[in-house]
C-alpha cells in the first residue's frame, strides 16, 4: 500500500500493479479497492498498464477531512495523477464513472477516459431512485444508521426487494459493505440529482470532456442502464460506445479487462459512436 497526500490533508491509499499507461480506477457506491472487484480487475489489466488502484475518501485505508464536497474527491485524483508523474487515463464504474467524468471535466490531466454503465436515468418511466431517496439517504448518514443507510440504497436506488435485503444483511459480506455506508452521499453528489429522474442529459454539462471515451455497457444489463450509456455517448464530444457481450452491472472482469487493454493501449482514436 502507498499513500498520497489530498490539497485538504486527506491520505488516499492505493495500491500500484503492472507496467505502461497508468490508469487509476474509481470504484463506484460502497466499493473499495480490496472489495467489489477493484482488486481482480486491476490484476488482470495489469498485464498492459500501470493501475493505480485506490480507496476513494472515507474508505478503506484513505482518510477525509470534513466536510465533504465534490471537489475534494475530484483533487483526490488530481493528487494521485500528480504522484505517478503528471498524467493518467481513469476507469470508472458505475457512480465512479460519473466522478471520473467530473474529474475530465475539471480539468483535471486525464488522457482517456472510460466508464462502464454511469447509472444516469435518462428514461421517464424508470422506478429508481424514489423521489425522495437523497433526502433519506442524508438523514440516516447524520444518525449514524449504516445498516438503514446501505438497505435504503438497495431497496430504493438499486431496487432490491426487501426480502433478499434482509437475508443479505445476515451474509459475512455486510459487514464489508456497510464500513463505506456514510459515503453513499459522495455518489449521489457525483451523479447530480438532475441526472437521475427522467431528464435528457444537458450536452453543455459534459462539453469539456473532450479527452477519447470509451463508454461500455453489459448486454445482460437493465434497460434503463443501457439506455443511460448510449444517452452518455451521444452528449460526450469524443466517445466510443461499446456492448460487452454476456455480463451485466455485476461485471465478469475477465471480459472487461481486453476491452479495457485495447483502449488504453491504443496509439490513435476514431470516435465512433453506436446507437
Amino acid at each position: 500500500m502507498q499513500t498520497v497526500t489530498s490539497k485538504d490533508g486527506s491520505r488516499i491509499a492505493y495500491d500500484r500493479h503492472g507496467s505502461g499507461p497508468t490508469v487509476i480506477l474509481v470504484s463506484g457506491a460502497l466499493g473499495y479497492r480490496k472489495f467489489n472487484k477493484a482488486e481482480e480487475l486491476a490484476k488482470l489489466l495489469a498485464e498492459h498498464c500501470t493501475v493505480i488502484n485506490y480507496d476513494r475518501r472515507g474508505r478503506g485505508d484513505s482518510t477525509e477531512v470534513k466536510p465533504f464536497a465534490l471537489e475534494r474527491e475530484i483533487e483526490d485524483i488530481q493528487a494521485l495523477i500528480e504522484a505517478e508523474g503528471g498524467s493518467a487515463s481513469l476507469w470508472g464504474w458505475s457512480s465512479g464513472g460519473a466522478l471520473a467524468l467530473r474529474a475530465a471535466s475539471a480539468g483535471v490531466s486525464v488522457e482517456r477516459l472510460s466508464v462502464y454503465e454511469v447509472p444516469f436515468m435518462v428514461t421517464p418511466a424508470a422506478r429508481r431512485p424514489t423521489w425522495d431517496y437523497g433526502e433519506r439517504l442524508d438523514k440516516l448518514v447524520a444518525a449514524g444508521d449504516r445498516n438503514g443507510a446501505v438497505s435504503h440504497f438497495m431497496r430504493n436506488a438499486i431496487g432490491i426487494p426487501a426480502p433478499f435485503v434482509a437475508l443479505m444483511r445476515l451474509m459475512p459480506m455486510w459487514k464489508g459493505i456497510k464500513a463505506t455506508a456514510h459515503t453513499l452521499p459522495y455518489d449521489w453528489a457525483a451523479l447530480g440529482k438532475h441526472t437521475m429522474y427522467g431528464a435528457p442529459l444537458n450536452v453543455r454539462e459534459w462539453a469539456a470532456v473532450t479527452v477519447p471515451t470509451l463508454v461500455a455497457y453489459g448486454a445482460k444489463s437493465p434497460a434503463v442502464l443501457r439506455e443511460g450509456s448510449r444517452a452518455l455517448a451521444d452528449v460526450l464530444p469524443n466517445a466510443e460506445l461499446r456492448e460487452l457481450k454476456g455480463i451485466s452491472h455485476n461485471m465478469k472482469m475477465p471480459v472487461l479487462a481486453p476491452a479495457l487493454a485495447e483502449f488504453f493501449t491504443r496509439e490513435t482514436d476514431v470516435a465512433v459512436q453506436a446507437g
